[in-house]
């Protein structure tokens, strides 16, 4: 009686990725007509970061109790890998959560105009003196960290009331170092998003490089949700487990 819909959910897949990719992505551009002919320094990058982890806890707390909060597809593919989301719920959560970045998007252009996508609104790129595999390595790394953190806060032994601080500070840690490399997505949503709005608003983009994006951040997170259950599952998971297995099995015999 008390589960929201799946229509609930995927609404607020929706809006929690809108809002984070408003708020995250959104403060590069909005950074930069700040600055004006200012150099760029590592105290706008901290507060870039800090402005993601900011999304990433408001949303936790807001919209987690609906929809798990995953606003991000490798959050997402790292919980069907693992058992802990039904596959059939994934091609809708992962187009609720583009559909969510393309808005977010749109709305840094309606906020900041069209000098936000002259700045580049925030499309995650790396430059031509970064390689493919160094590119590759950095989403990889930064997005394993998330989504290893995601598992582990929220697991069952963790401490209750502290996943979104948790997932937030290390959304705000992870992109110090791997931002400078590739821009930090650690998102697929994040990446296409932007980079689909960005397009239609006539600004430059690589598309070619959104290859190594996807596959990096995508196979990290499963690879990140597989390394958790490994290092966590005890006796009593799996217990658990086959418990839950038997009236399927039997349904299957029936």
């Amino acid at each position: 009686m008390d589960d929201n819909s799946l229509t609930q959910r995927l609404g607020t897949e929706l809006i929690g990725t809108a809002i984070l990719v408003f708020v995250g992505v959104g403060a590069v551009p909005a950074t930069l007509i700040v600055n004006g002919s200012a150099p760029f320094t590592m105290a706008d990058l901290g507060m870039i970061s800090l402005a993601f982890a900011a999304a990433v806890v408001a949303t936790v707390y807001a919209l987690g109790p609906i929809s798990g909060n995953h606003i991000n597809p490798a959050v997402t593919l790292g919980l069907a890998a693992t058992g802990k989301f039904p596959w059939s719920l994934v091609p809708a959560y992962l187009a609720a959560q583009l559909a969510g970045a393309v808005l977010g998007a749109a709305a840094i252009l309606g906020v900041l105009g069209s000098k936000a996508s002259d700045l580049g609104l925030g499309v995650a790129t790396y430059g031509e003196n970064i390689g493919v595999v160094q590119a590759f390595t950095a989403e990889f790394v930064g997005t394993f960290i998330l989504v290893l953190t995601v598992f582990g806060a929220t697991h069952r032994k963790a401490a209750p009331g502290f996943a979104g601080l948790a997932i937030g500070f290390v959304v705000f840690g992870a992109i110090i170092p791997v931002a400078p490399i590739t821009g930090a997505s650690i998102n697929p949503a994040r990446t296409v998003g932007p980079m689909l709005v960005q397009q239609v608003a006539g600004g430059q983009v690589n598309f070619a490089q959104l290859p190594v994006y996807l596959v990096a951040e995508l196979s990290a997170g499963v690879v990140a949700g597989l390394v958790y259950l490994a290092l966590s599952r005890t006796a009593a998971d799996r217990a658990v487990d086959l418990a839950a297995s038997l009236p399927a099995a039997q349904d299957g015999r029936s």
